[in-house]
């Protein structure tokens, strides 16, 4: 019985690991293309728009 829980807590919590393991995928594929720089920019403009500044 205890293994059975064991199990069925594993398989539930593998697609969110997988999912995961994707999104750092993709992650650094963009910091290696050197979108960094570019959403930072986008942010840094969007929260001056918000405070009234930009």
């Amino acid at each position: 019985m205890n293994k059975l829980k064991t199990r069925k807590i594993w398989n539930s919590k593998r697609p969110a690991v997988i999912l995961m393991l994707v999104g750092a995928c993709f992650m650094g594929y963009g910091i290696s293309r050197g979108e960094l720089a570019v959403v930072f920019t986008k942010a840094i403009n969007i929260c001056m728009e918000c405070v009234g500044i930009g």
